[in-house]
């Protein structure tokens, strides 16, 4: 049996520098979850993310702002710590913004759309 894994949610990164770092803590073969550290980034102009599987995502430090897109009425939504959402499959979203004072440490949960089999 594998050691569980363990970790500190709040560490900075292992990787330093202004990129991006997404850690994927765990996964089976319906659900991952992900410690992303953002500084500053955000999606590319027009960008927007349409997955195949929900996302519950949470900020656990600094703040990010998401916009989704929604039928063409676009709305925004500010994450500060502690805030959680959740964003079903295939609603197009977007991180419009990250916190550029301090890292923004987010956990996503992406799980599978499928309903249960019986």
């Amino acid at each position: 049996m594998d050691a569980p894994f363990r970790g500190n949610l709040l560490a900075p990164p292992a990787a330093t520098g202004s990129e991006e770092v997404v850690q994927t803590i765990d996964q089976s073969s319906h659900t991952r979850i992900e410690r992303i550290v953002s500084n500053g980034q955000c999606s590319p102009p027009g960008f927007w993310y349409d997955q195949d599987e929900h996302e519950w995502v949470t900020v656990i430090a600094g703040q990010a702002k998401i916009r989704f897109d929604d039928h063409g009425d676009e709305s925004i939504i500010h994450l500060r710590p502690g805030d959680h959402l959740t964003i079903e499959a295939h609603r197009r979203h977007r991180v419009e913004w990250t916190d550029t004072e301090e890292p923004t440490i987010w956990i996503a949960v992406f799980y599978d759309n499928r309903p249960d089999k019986i």
